[in-house]
């Protein structure tokens, strides 16, 4: 099985530089996209299709403002939309598509960049998102989480982290609660589960010089429940070619999907 994870910046844009034509040659089970700054309505036009992919989409209140999008080769037995809280439904934050003895859901944080309005909208949907997976993780299920987390955990995650201490993205806070879900929770980083070198990142700042240098941050992530730990087979977060300011994340699992 593979998944393929990836924050768009906005769907239309990452179709004009070639994002379909390149999802349609990975051979993905089911692709994870966030940040899609679309309606359902808008995602319904072929310009958006997958050959052989089922496609569901959760908007925002405001569609230019978030949303996230999911295709799956199978069609899943269920979908589910936001999370019940307004942290995540407001801004089309949570989709969750149930297949056999296996959930996976696209979730995108706001990245906390943008004023104190837009970190503490961050805070709250870290706190409501973690009491959220402190529940689930006691179902009989597993589940892979997609999330653009805007979150760089480590000093491995981040190219000039001592210089980034004070920003958002690696503030002790943020760093913390990623530490409690990948280690009081138990949810594995599929990435960190097969590869522990550096340089390895999903987000650069929209500069020449950050390109250049590689001044990235690892914002991306898989999560799994700890049941699917053993079944990580690879992942990688190729740099070329990109769509957004993201990288993909693309994670193979020795798993196979059923409905």
């Amino acid at each position: 099985m593979r998944i393929i994870s990836v924050n768009v910046n906005g769907i239309q844009a990452a179709v004009e530089r070639g994002l379909l034509s390149w999802l349609q040659a990975q051979n993905a089970d089911v692709i994870c996209l966030q940040d899609t700054r679309a309606s359902a309505f808008e995602l319904d036009d072929p310009a958006y299709q997958l050959d052989g992919y089922f496609l569901y989409a959760c908007e925002a209140e405001v569609p230019a403002q978030g949303g996230v999008a999911l295709y799956s080769r199978l069609q899943p037995k269920a979908v589910i939309s936001g999370l019940g809280f307004e942290t995540a439904d407001r801004y089309g934050r949570y989709l969750q598509a149930d297949f056999d003895k296996l959930s996976i859901a696209t979730l995108l944080l706001p990245s906390g960049m943008n004023g104190d309005e837009d970190l503490n909208q961050k805070f709250k949907l870290m706190d409501d998102f973690g009491k959220y997976l402190d529940k689930q993780r006691r179902k009989r299920r597993e589940y892979i989480y997609c999330g653009s987390l805007y979150v760089a955990q480590q000093k491995l995650d981040i190219k000039n982290w001592r210089d980034s201490q004070q920003s958002p993205g690696f503030l002790a806070p943020e760093r913390a609660w990623m530490d409690e879900i990948v280690g009081t929770m138990g949810y594995v980083d599929a990435l960190r589960e097969v590869s522990r070198e550096g340089d390895q990142y999903s987000w650069w700042p929209d500069s020449e010089q950050a390109e250049m240098l590689n001044l990235g941050w690892r914002f991306d992530y898989q999560l799994l429940t700890p049941g699917l730990r053993r079944f990580v087979r690879s992942a990688r977060l190729p740099r070329q070619p990109r769509f957004s300011q993201h990288a993909p994340l693309v994670v193979d699992y020795d798993w196979t999907l059923t409905i």
